[in-house]
């Protein structure tokens, strides 16, 4: 058994300073002596796959990262596993717990199928993988080695926590409630029955950036028509790892306060993980501004209806923290909101008419090509 302190320190000298994760009692010693300790990042995300977004975003950003969860959500993560960190080239240090080990401790029948397959699934995935070190002594050539395959590789590492690998440490801080204020939309809105296009929405944005401004777009026709209408080093376009966009404009907003972070979502996009914001609620960087292009379909992947045009999303955006939400019926209003600076996390919520552009061509540029240039041109405009 070790101390919490002993491997999260080292991993210190490693450069690795956020945590993000879903608590497990296998991790909670980690956990709280995160939480407890200055210099140290930790945030909480509503589901697996989100924490390995924000991790993600935060690697793009410089600053290296650990995810952490119960084997029980392993499968929530192998989508962006597979089709963010594997495909961009994004290491992050991945820390499993193994709940029905295989001749362990007695455990919840849950448990039992998952025990069996954790480690096949870092396998099948193709993520090098260890126990996790129970012994001082393992914690240094541990470390050595995981952060030798991500710097050589760029690629995740995995390890694998039995129980009682680490000793209790009791929190000390006690997390502050931030408060709501949703009473800033409370009444429906009437938007236009004239909308704007997707690709007007996009325009008006792209024309609009700020100096130093980072783009992240969704998966699908968002980030296609961006690259279509005009391909900059400064912005990136998700492929696979539906849903993830917000999480991953968290991560990367925490790892450069100084530079505002835009995040193009879809409706659908949203709905999928709409835990997120609630995570992105309560974090409030100030410097990201959340762009809803709400068309009520899922248009690139055979156009047939989302639930949207019975739900609110920005009364959900208000309700889950957001200090300041938008609703912007036009793509003059959203050049506006874009060209003014941000002073606080905002959510714009856009309905756009569905439709794209013939013939829209997909990217050549490659996805680790993309990120390469973007971590590049961050570099030259701090």
């Amino acid at each position: 058994m070790i101390t919490a302190e002993s491997f999260i320190q080292a991993a210190k000298g490693h450069g690795f300073s956020l945590y993000t994760g879903v608590p497990c009692s296998y991790l909670k010693p980690f956990i709280n002596y995160v939480i407890d300790t200055d210099g140290l990042e930790y945030v909480g995300a509503t589901n697996e796959g989100d924490a390995v977004a924000i991790a993600s975003g935060a690697a793009l950003g410089g600053k290296r990262s650990v995810v952490m969860f119960q084997n029980s959500g392993f499968g929530n993560t192998v989508n962006p596993l597979t089709s963010l960190n594997m495909i961009f080239d994004i290491p992050c240090l991945v820390i499993t717990t193994l709940r029905g080990e295989p001749g362990g401790p007695k455990d919840e029948p849950q448990h039992a199928l998952m025990g069996q397959i954790t480690t096949g699934l870092f396998e099948l995935m193709r993520i090098p993988w260890e126990y996790f070190p129970t012994e001082e002594s393992e914690i240094a050539p541990v470390l050595e080695r995981a952060t030798r395959h991500m710097n050589e590789t760029r690629q995740p590492y995995g390890l694998v926590m039995k129980k009682d690998s680490v000793a209790p440490h009791k929190l000390k801080a006690k997390a502050e409630p931030r408060p709501v204020d949703a009473a800033q939309l409370t009444t429906s809105f009437p938007w236009p029955s004239e909308r704007p296009s997707r690709t007007e929405v996009l325009l008006a944005m792209q024309r609009s950036l700020r100096k130093g401004d980072v783009v992240v777009a969704t998966t699908g026709h968002t980030g296609r028509e961006l690259y279509a209408l005009e391909d900059k080093p400064n912005q990136l376009y998700m492929v696979g790892s539906m849903g993830c966009a917000g999480s991953f404009g968290l991560g990367l907003a925490l790892a450069q306060p100084s530079r505002r972070v835009l995040v193009l979502d879809g409706d659908g996009a949203a709905l999928m993980r709409l835990g997120a914001l609630a995570t992105l609620g309560f974090e409030r960087p100030k410097n990201l501004l959340h762009l809803l292009l709400d068309n009520e379909l899922h248009e690139s992947t055979g156009g047939q209806s989302t639930v949207s045009h019975s739900v609110d999303l920005g009364l959900v955006a208000a309700a889950s923290g957001y200090p300041k939400v938008l609703r912007v019926p036009t793509s003059e209003g959203v050049a506006a909101l874009v060209a003014a600076e941000t002073a606080e996390l905002t959510f714009a919520h856009v309905k756009t008419r569905p439709g794209s552009p013939e013939d829209l061509p997909r990217p050549t540029v490659t996805p680790t090509q993309v990120k390469d240039r973007l971590t590049a041109w961050m570099k030259e405009n701090p």
